[in-house]
């Protein structure tokens, strides 16, 4: 991610990097109406296409990598419903994540669905010119992706063992130890995040905003990640456990 700070509680987000799992169409769109950009890097670069319009005059050195699949009609009949859809995200009226499942594959006769994925395509086109000729912008965006990658391995760093169908029979069992997971994550890089941002505050001339913005915080090495965190529970017993006696086995501390 790139974004700009405006003060210390607030970031005025600009570009997402995604690999190819992570990019639709549909998404790229839904991204630009919110505010900011999709940046993929995709798997079989060569075999990619410069998606357009029907009717322009497309120079002949291109034409065997252009596709004129993308319909302006379709982006004009649905673009009233596209625009509503992405002020609903941007608002937190529903979240990306529901979007995106929504409006997948299975949509494609939705009209909103429709101009999204004819726009998204553009804008694909867009980035590929960007990001084919300007070295400066494809290597911005590799760094990018590589530092939400890098992310995988503080998990795998947190917990590198399998899970056993013991402990994660079910879906629910599944979520829960995702979601465990993904939250020793974030306290991690939220902890690295505030130690750099202390360092920052005191010494912003010696860490300028463009070096600062090449350190993700998910450095690990610095971190105990076999250790035991120790949770004081007693002061919320009454909200965890009701107001009956303790149940069997519940201490104060977990």
């Amino acid at each position: 991610m790139h974004g700009r700070h405006e003060n210390p509680e607030s970031v005025d987000l600009h570009r997402v990097a995604v690999d190819t799992h992570g990019h639709t169409h549909f998404g790229m769109a839904l991204a630009n109406l919110v505010g900011f950009d999709l940046a993929p890097r995709l798997a079989g670069m060569n075999k990619r296409k410069l998606y357009l319009p029907r009717g322009l005059n497309i120079p002949a050195t291109l034409r065997p990598i252009v596709s004129e699949t993308v319909s302006l009609s379709a982006i004009t009949q649905g673009w009233d419903p596209l625009l509503r859809i992405a002020a609903s995200t941007k608002s937190g009226w529903c979240s990306a994540t529901y979007v995106l499942d929504r409006f997948g594959s299975a949509a494609r006769g939705d009209e909103a669905f429709q101009a999204g994925d004819a726009f998204g395509k553009l804008l694909l086109t867009r980035f590929l010119g960007a990001y084919l000729g300007d070295p400066a912008f494809r290597g911005m965006n590799d760094a990018l992706l590589s530092q939400g990658e890098s992310v995988h391995t503080l998990q795998r760093a947190i917990y590198s063992g399998p899970i056993g169908a013991r402990h994660g029979r079910t879906p629910e069992q599944m979520a829960a130890i995702s979601s465990g997971l993904t939250l020793l994550t974030n306290v991690i890089m939220t902890w690295n995040a505030t130690r750099i941002g202390e360092v920052r505050a005191r010494m912003p001339d010696i860490f300028p905003d463009h070096h600062i913005k090449h350190i993700a915080p998910n450095a690990h090495e610095h971190i105990n990640t076999k250790g035991v965190i120790t949770i004081d529970v007693s002061l919320h017993r009454d909200r965890l456990l009701g107001a009956g006696p303790p149940a069997a086995g519940i201490r104060n501390v977990i």
